[in-house]
C-alpha cells in the first residue's frame, strides 16, 4: 500500500505502546505518543510548543486545537511521508473530526484504526500488578515479572512500590474517563469502515502477529 496511516485504539494497559513499538521496528515508520509529541514540541521550542508549555505549566489540559496543530505538523512532515502510527490520539469524537479535516488538506487518509480490545478486570490486572523500583525505576508484574523477593528489586536490592497511576482507584478513573470519551470512536470509525478488532488478552506476541495479519490483509485487498 502507498501509505500506512494507523491509529491504535483501546483502554490504558491494552498494549499499545509495546504493539507501536514493534510496528514502527517492523515497518520503519514514526510511531507518536501523544505525549512523546508535546514534550517534543516544547524541547523544540516551537510556537506551538511554547503554547502547550504554558498549559501543562498550569496543571491544565492543553486545549484541542494547540493537540491538533502539534500532531499536523508531525504527519505533514518528510519523517511521515510513507505514513505513521499515533497512540493516545485522537481521544474524543471532536479530535477525530479534526484529524479527518487536517489529513483531507494534506490529501491524505487514514489506513486503518486498530483496536485492541481488553476488559476492565485484565487492565486492573496488568496495571494494578506492576512493582517499581523506588530507587533506579526498574518495574516487575507480580503475576508475569514477579521479583524473586517479594517488594525487592532484582537488579539493585531498592524497595519495589505500586506508583500512584497503577493503584486501583486511578486505574477505575482511568478507565471511565476511556469509557466514557474514547471508546465512543470505536463506533465512530467501525462506521466509516476503518476499525480493525485485536483481541488484546492473547500474549504480546500473538496481538503482533494478529495485528501484522490484517495489515498483510489491507495490502493484498489494495493490490487486487
Amino acid at each position: 500500500m502507498s501509505e500506512l496511516n494507523l491509529i491504535l485504539l483501546g483502554p490504558p494497559g491494552s498494549g499499545k505502546g509495546t504493539q507501536g513499538e514493534r510496528l514502527q521496528e517492523d515497518f520503519h515508520l514514526p510511531y507518536y505518543a501523544t505525549g512523546d509529541i508535546l514534550r517534543a514540541a516544547v524541547q523544540d521550542g516551537t510556537e506551538l510548543g511554547v503554547t502547550a508549555k504554558r498549559f501543562m505549566d498550569d496543571g491544565g489540559l492543553v486545549p484541542d486545537e494547540v493537540i491538533i496543530g502539534v500532531i499536523a505538523a508531525r504527519i505533514e512532515g518528510p519523517d511521515s511521508a510513507d505514513g505513521f502510527i499515533l497512540d493516545g490520539f485522537p481521544r474524543t469524537i471532536g479530535q477525530a473530526e479534526a484529524l479527518a479535516e487536517e489529513m483531507a488538506k494534506l490529501g491524505r487518509s487514514l489506513t486503518a484504526v486498530v483496536l485492541i480490545e481488553t476488559d476492565d478486570d485484565e487492565v486492573q490486572r496488568r496495571l494494578g500488578g506492576r512493582r517499581t523500583c523506588a530507587k533506579n525505576g526498574h518495574i516487575f508484574h507480580v503475576d508475569f515479572d514477579p521479583p524473586k523477593n517479594e517488594d525487592v528489586c532484582d537488579v539493585c536490592g531498592a524497595r519495589l512500590v505500586v506508583r500512584d497511576d497503577d493503584k486501583p482507584a486511578v486505574i477505575a478513573k482511568r478507565l471511565e474517563t476511556y469509557h466514557a470519551q474514547t471508546e465512543p470512536l470505536v463506533d465512530f470509525y467501525e462506521e466509516k469502515g476503518l476499525l480493525k478488532r485485536v483481541d488484546g488478552s492473547l500474549s504480546p506476541d500473538d496481538v503482533g502477529d494478529r495485528i501484522r495479519a490484517l495489515l498483510a490483509t489491507l495490502r493484498l485487498e489494495e493490490e487486487l
